[in-house]
């Protein structure tokens, strides 16, 4: 491999890169090296300052001062193209998309001298089938998931042949299966020369797959290791400069009253290219964190929209919270009975990127908090619990009049899951709690959902990250291609077999309907 030459200069360099914002030090006399063919792992907690750095690497922010090398030479990288020219490529954690475009158009958006658009979309499929990543090049983006939406971004850019791949949470919409065939495609990548700049919140990912690590906390270089010999919890350790705290659940199979159902749930997609749910069955007592896992695109989406109300069931026993048949209602008739939700996509339908956070505490938080008095907004009310959520889930940011759209991905996710924890829902429904976030606060979620549900709470995780399901659920169901499996205890199926059932081929696990309703407890 290349990079096993001591001679040879290092694809990429920094040297000294610093970047400071109104109020924020983002990054500070940041230096890193990767050498050619090498696989090196940027690490960090939320807001270290990792996405500032590779926007710089890219085009899209430019350093303050310190130094970017390309080959040895001085490069100044002054727009996303030019990084494209040099033979930098980029998979984003937050989609550069419009979705009023299909997946071909918003691709050839990025060529200088596209092919036609049916070689082009011939190419497209070519390079998703071969990696595992299945994508219709004439469909509309507003009608993708997000899983398939970060699809778009991995196979831009591998049809640019990159010398350097910016890899910014890749696998969280993959099976375990297409998470191995994809290190697979990387480790060739490798092998041949490209180098990859790999960005991951997955720490055993980072283990099995890099071959250095370099660790950012508060925007400085704290540390550089080789992965291969620490362990997870020893980079998370590095990650957060104290000691990793492990939530604490028991999975148990005595839990309390019945707080949803859904019984027979079958919903046409709301457009030709969603995913019909098919008699979808199960229920979540008091107590009991059960999770739905999945690959992006097979109908959970649909499934949100129709638990939270934002689709309406063909029956209102479809749906049942706190023993009330809500399958006809809205979002607002199903909070007032004790619901609450986190959709999927943190921006635009769980946050309004340009209200300010003590805004956005409102929005789905003003009946059960008070924060309405006489038809009016009580803004002491409103603030007060604004800057709770913030403190009680460390929220990064310089206040409650921040704009939403102003903090890291980690960081807004963490503001949204706690709005929605704090307000002490009878149920909660949450879509992938932990996306993009650090070890430190996925950990601090994980443990905010465990002692919901020991309060009482039904809590319903739907999430592609197997390790979370399987860390704190009592129970879960499969989703494919609308279809719930049966039910399954986390101790009792392996990794292997979910993966099987994720991609569609079903063994044991029926998936015929799911669960039969109230009665069912496991699989």
């Amino acid at each position: 491999m290349l990079k096993s030459d001591p001679a040879m200069s290092p694809q990429l360099e920094l040297r000294g890169i610093t970047k400071e914002f109104p109020g924020c030090l983002a990054n500070d006399q940041v230096s890193l090296r990767v050498m050619p063919g090498e696989i090196h792992a940027l690490l960090g907690e939320n807001g270290a300052g990792k996405s500032t750095l590779v926007k710089i690497i890219y085009g899209v922010l430019q350093a303050d001062s310190g130094d970017v090398l390309w080959e040895g030479e001085v490069a100044e990288i002054n727009s996303p193209n030019l990084a494209r020219k040099l033979g930098i490529g980029m998979v984003f954690q937050h989609f550069s998309l419009f979705e009023a475009l299909t997946v071909t158009e918003n691709i050839v958006l990025g060529m200088e001298n596209p092919p036609r658009p049916r070689d082009l979309e011939e190419k497209v499929r070519e390079i998703s089938e071969n990696y595992g990543l299945p994508l219709d090049p004439r469909r509309h983006v507003h009608t993708l998931s997000v899983g398939e939406r970060q699809r778009i971004e991995i196979v831009r850019c591998l049809l640019q042949n990159p010398r350097l791949l910016i890899m910014d949470e890749p696998t969280s919409v993959l099976t375990p299966q297409e998470v191995e065939r994809l290190f697979e495609t990387l480790r060739r990548l490798s092998q041949e020369g490209c180098s990859i700049l790999y960005i991951s919140h997955k720490l055993e990912e980072i283990r099995a797959l890099c071959e250095s690590a370099t660790i950012l906390r508060g925007g400085q270089v704290v540390e550089t290791c080789d992965p291969k010999v620490e362990s997870a919890k020893s980079m998370a350790q590095m990650m957060i400069g104290e000691e990793l705290q492990t939530p604490e659940h028991t999975p148990t199979q005595s839990h309390g009253d019945v707080r949803l159902v859904v019984r027979d749930l079958s919903l046409a997609a709301a457009d030709e290219f969603g995913i019909d749910l098919k008699n979808i069955s199960f229920s979540v007592r008091s107590g009991e964190i059960y999770g739905i896992a999945g690959v992006a695109g097979n109908g959970q989406g649909e499934l949100m929209a129709a638990l939270s109300g934002e689709a309406s069931a063909d029956q209102a026993d479809a749906v049942t919270i706190m023993g009330s048949a809500v399958g006809l209602t809205g979002p607002r008739r199903r909070r007032a009975w004790g619901a609450a939700f986190v959709p999927e996509e943190r921006n635009g339908h769980g946050a309004v990127a340009d209200l300010s956070l003590a805004e956005n505490a409102y929005l789905s938080g003003y009946e059960r908090i008070a924060m309405t008095r006489h038809g009016f907004i009580q803004m002491g009310a409103r603030d007060a619990y604004a800057r709770r959520v913030i403190e009680r889930f460390d929220v990064r940011t310089r206040g409650i009049e921040a704009e939403a759209g102003s903090l890291s991905g980690g960081n807004l996710q963490k503001f949204i899951v706690g709005r929605e924890i704090m307000q002490r829902p009878s149920v909660l429904v949450v879509a992938q709690p932990t996306w993009g976030v650090d070890a430190g606060a996925a950990a601090a979620i994980h443990q905010a959902l465990i002692d919901l549900a020991k309060e009482g709470a039904a809590v319903i995780v739907v999430s592609q990250d197997l390790d979370e399901i399987l860390s704190i659920c009592d129970r879960f169901a499969v989703m494919s291609e609308g279809r719930l499996s049966d039910s399954l205890e986390p101790h009792a199926v392996s990794v292997e077999e979910i993966g099987l059932l994720m991609g569609g081929i079903h063994g044991t696990a029926s998936v015929a309907g799911g669960d039969t309703g109230e009665t069912d407890h496991a699989a």
